[in-house]
């Protein structure tokens, strides 16, 4: 992929990705489908902590795609975050039966979000040595 290409198609991930955590992790969490998003049983405390946190992070990705360069560490903290996030609730939904909605909701989303952005990372070019 060019580096145009990458750099166009990141800042639409930014924006996109910024949106969903923004609006639809909330949305999906209270409304749309809880038990592919939530805690089953419901744990509000935990679940409003988990929105603001995904909210915030929106925010900051939106904000992100104005300059994708400039943020590289925001972008490589919400890479590495989504994976460890979906590592940790892949363990949950394999071990406890009532998380197992979490298996095609939040953890393949949160491996998706940091796939994407992995890909879309520029290739940092090392200097020659010689």
């Amino acid at each position: 992929m060019r580096e145009a290409d990458r750099d166009r198609c990141l800042r639409t991930a930014l924006r996109v990705f910024g949106w969903v955590y923004l609006v639809g992790v909330p949305v999906l969490m209270l409304w749309l489908w809880p038990s592919g998003w939530g805690w089953n049983p419901p744990q509000p405390k935990y679940e409003h902590m988990i929105m603001g946190v995904y909210s915030t992070l929106g925010v900051f990705l939106l904000r992100a795609a104005r300059d994708p360069a400039a943020h590289a560490s925001l972008i490589w903290f919400t890479i590495a975050s989504n994976i460890v996030h979906g590592a940790i609730m892949l363990g949950h939904a394999l071990v406890d039966e009532t998380e197992r909605a979490n298996l095609v909701g939040d953890v393949p989303a949160l491996f998706l979000v940091a796939g994407v952005l992995w890909y879309l990372m520029p290739v940092r070019q090392e200097a020659a040595h010689g």
